[in-house]
């Protein structure tokens, strides 16, 4: 096993990824689509206070004054992104019209650590497989792999939390209701991950074109993680350089990529087979 992990990628040194912080920023709208709301300081306050797992805070633009410094300090605290917005774009998606400046999109389901999917493996007394994805952002290629996952036996799915869609309402009905089933870890920095999963002896596979060999002439038994890079941009570089190796899905057509879904569901499936159903 050891060589196999030094053939296809000597650890580099240099590798390193720096930490995340959440700060303010702006953030693609359209990833909120489907999304349960909580409006109002107080509301988003206490919810942050009881530890309720939020996908992300807008807070009206130029608005710091009270409890606002309050409620993005708890924010930065528990990893949780705030983005600044005009004010009138909270106005025209607020349903209470009473927001005051702050209205925080919660998920439809509860997230899981990391340790959390790897001890659901252990108490199956099955070797850890686990799906990860870079950076999807549409709810329709989430829920659709979170529907082959369930279907292969994937002990859970982890996620990024910028860049990407969560757990939304739109997912849940993709996934026809595998978002039930399949424990969803929603984490800072994926290549961190990847270390750190790594450091637990699982091995982990990226997709891509410039993967050495096909998926199917791989070794992919054991305790692993598959890698599904975004749909337009696939694996970013430095989750592509902490991935063990790269397999490529063989294409002899005029279309040189598959939909984000397809793909994994492709990669999964020969895991399925390899791990002997």
């Amino acid at each position: 096993m050891e060589e196999r992990r030094k053939k296809f990628n000597p650890r580099s040194e240099k590798r390193g990824d720096r930490d995340l912080k959440p700060k303010i920023d702006k953030q693609d709208e359209a990833l909120n689509d489907g999304m349960d709301k909580l409006e109002g300081r107080n509301p988003v306050l206490e919810a942050l206070k009881a530890g309720r797992s939020i996908n992300k805070i807008m807070i009206a633009r130029g608005d710091r004054e009270g409890s606002i410094k309050q409620l993005i300090a708890l924010a930065r605290e528990k990893g949780i992104i705030v983005s600044e917005v005009e004010r009138s774009f909270l106005d025209n998606i607020s349903s209470t019209h009473a927001h005051q400046g702050v209205i925080a999109f919660v998920s439809v389901k509860e997230y899981v650590d990391v340790d959390d999917i790897l001890k659901i493996a252990e108490e199956k007394g099955e070797p850890p497989y686990l799906l990860i994805l870079d950076e999807i952002a549409d709810p329709h290629n989430l829920g659709s792999m979170l529907r082959t996952a369930d279907a292969v036996g994937v002990h859970g799915v982890v996620i990024p939390k910028r860049r990407a869609i969560g757990l939304t309402a739109s997912v849940a009905k993709a996934s026809a209701g595998a978002v039930e089933y399949v424990p969803v870890a929603r984490v800072t920095n994926i290549a961190q991950t990847i270390e750190y999963l790594k450091k637990k002896n699982v091995w982990v596979v990226g997709t891509d074109a410039s993967g050495e060999k096909a998926f199917f002439e791989s070794d992919l038994k054991g305790p692993i993680a598959v890698v599904i890079g975004s749909e337009g941009e696939g694996m970013g570089k430095l989750v592509k350089e902490s991935c063990d190796f790269v397999v490529n899905i063989p294409m002899k057509g005029q279309i040189s990529s598959l939909n984000a879904s397809v793909a994994g569901a492709i990669v999964m499936y020969e895991v399925l087979r390899q791990r002997g159903r």
